[in-house]
């Protein structure tokens, strides 16, 4: 497979018809049809259903896709880190996690940085232990904030000087937001949103399957399902300080007793060949918190 190749293959699906990403690319629609038939030959699948008015990815197109889309970031990104001037330092640092107000942390050691290093930039991506875990695994980020007890083993990892405190998100003019604390006898039979990572962690809290809750959502990343809270969907377990809950917001947060918390690590993949900007960024987090 060529560069390029993958590259007329993303046009196509974006295009999503033959014809229009032939325009983008300034090709013939004949030369580019050939192209894509001989990458389904040499992959030995078929990648596109081809109908009247549009073509669909098939299953192995869309896994193709994924691939040909970390494949070109990788070599864009490369690139552009050897086009850099030795005597000056640039580039992208590439930072995922949670939701979590730790970020303020890294938030001090980029502006930091930048001042030193204004043409040093930085990409933020915010998705679950997951979705980090596999972005750190492929090069995709640099580097990973990771919530609460996740196994690290596969990387290198500093603890944060932070922890979160679980609690309750509810509506403010809900009877239980004017409790100091909420306790788990406290919602019992009472619907409740859960993160889908924290399943166990809240088993033991509630000290209790969470099949024997009334569990009526999950979610993964906290703003929406503090939308659902104030719909008065159900009652969020969720970490503080992500979430506004100012009176304006229509929100309450209540810490859980017994009280629960969460701590913050910053992990990288171990024997990672770094960027210059990258490994500038680990050595002030080493320098800081190591």
């Amino acid at each position: 497979m060529e560069l390029r190749t993958l590259s007329y293959f993303l046009m196509i699906a974006r295009e999503g018809t033959i014809s229009g990403a032939a325009n983008v690319l300034h090709l013939s629609q004949p030369t580019l049809s050939r192209q894509m038939q001989e990458l389904e030959h040499e992959l030995g699948c078929t990648l596109f259903e081809r109908g009247k008015r549009r073509i669909e990815l098939t299953e192995e197109g869309m896994r193709l896709r994924s691939r040909a889309e970390e494949i070109v970031d990788l070599v864009d990104r490369t690139e552009r880190e050897f086009r850099t001037s030795p005597n000056t330092l640039a580039g992208e640092v590439r930072i995922g996690g949670g939701e979590t107000p730790a970020m303020s942390l890294v938030a001090d050691i980029i502006s930091e940085l930048q001042n030193t290093y204004p043409l040093m930039t930085f990409s933020l991506y915010s998705g679950n232990a997951v979705d980090v875990s596999e972005r750190l695994e492929t090069g995709r980020i640099d580097f990973g904030l990771f919530l609460g007890p996740t196994d690290l083993g596969r990387f290198e990892s500093l603890p944060l000087p932070a922890q979160n405190a679980w609690g309750v998100l509810m509506r403010q003019d809900d009877p239980l937001a004017a409790r100091e604390r909420i306790a788990p006898e406290d919602l019992i039979g009472k619907p409740i949103i859960l993160s889908q990572q924290a399943g166990n962690e809240m088993s033991r809290w509630f000290k209790r399957d969470l099949e024997d809750l009334d569990v009526v959502a999950t979610y993964n990343l906290l703003y929406n399902a503090a939308l659902l809270a104030r719909g008065g969907v159900g009652y969020v377990l969720g970490l503080e300080g992500i979430a506004a809950t100012s009176p304006t917001s229509e929100l309450a947060f209540c810490p859980l007793d017994p009280p629960l918390t969460a701590d913050v690590s910053i992990g990288w993949k171990r024997y990672q060949s770094f960027s210059p900007a990258a490994n500038v960024f680990l050595q002030s987090i080493r320098e800081r918190w190591g």
